[in-house]
This record gives C-alpha cells, structure tokens and sequence, in this order.
C-alpha cells in the first residue's frame, strides 16, 4: 500500500469533526491512521438515559465511528464503506467524564471489512466493546460525498 498522506489524514478530520451527527454528540475524532482511530465524548445531560447513565446508542454511536475510521485508511481512494452490523457489548456504566474509544481495523477485505473499538474511562476501565463489519462500495459513501455534504475544503489525495 502507498504512504497515506497526513494532509489528507487532518482535511478529514476537520471535516467529519464538523459533520452535523458528530457535533450533535459532540463526539471528535482525535486520532486517525492506517488501522486505528481514537474518538472521545464528554459526557453530558444530553448522553443520560432517564435513569441517569449514559444512553446505549452514545456507546454504539462511539463503537461505530471508531471503527468505521480505523477501517478507512486502509481502502482505496474513491471508495466508500457503510456499516452493514454492529454488535455492541456495554459493560460498564457511566453518568460523567470522558470515554476515550480506541477503533483498530481486523481485516480489510475486497468488499468487505471488519474492525472493533473498545470505549473506556479516564481511569482506563472498559466501558463497551463492538465490532462493526462493514461493506466496500464503489460510488457511494464515499470521503469526496462528506466533503460536499460538508462544504468542506477541497481534499487533498489519499496517498502520497
């Protein structure tokens, strides 16, 4: 595989930081690379579930970006991906601070990938665990359609 280039690497992550899912759970990816990906979340009121700890959908939300973004520098340019299964484990509960959610892809395939994250604490402790399979496409979901979704600047190539 090519070097991936870091100008691309930080073009996306301005712009999907600025997605409208991903301020509205005012989640922000912090790392991206070749078969990883680190997004945290501070928790706030708007994450609890009515009996005061974090909402399931936070953590799947969490599991999902992460390993979504761990898979994605790992696949041609021009191509796209979309989750087609979400197995989630919630182990823990939380009602503050920060989870920090590590995504590393398993295997990338010709049309097809599988990657997991693991949500944790400040203090290290496991919060949720998933996997994501997700499905290469061609023409659809690709980086180029967030950047229009997201009237981003113009995205510099993937690879040097």
């Amino acid at each position: 595989m090519a070097d991936l280039n870091p100008a691309h690497v930080q073009a996306v992550m301005r712009a999907i930081n600025a997605g409208p899912y991903i301020q509205h759970l005012a989640m922000v990816i912090e790392e991206l690379g070749v078969g990883i990906a680190t997004v945290t979340l501070t928790v706030g009121r708007e994450h609890l579930n009515p009996f005061g700890g974090i909402h399931g959908g936070a953590y799947a939300s969490l599991i999902d970006t992460a390993a979504y973004w761990a898979a994605y520098c790992e696949i041609d340019a021009g191509v796209g991906l979309i989750s087609i299964d979400l197995k989630i484990d919630y182990l823990a509960p939380l009602s503050s601070g920060i989870i920090t959610c590590k995504g590393r892809s398993i295997k990338i395939g010709k049309t097809m990938c599988l990657a997991e994250a693991a949500a944790t604490d400040q203090d290290g402790r496991w919060l949720a665990h998933g996997t994501s399979k997700m499905m290469i496409t061609r023409g659809l979901q690709s980086i180029e359609d967030a950047f229009r979704f997201t009237g981003a600047a113009a995205l510099p190539p993937k690879f040097l």
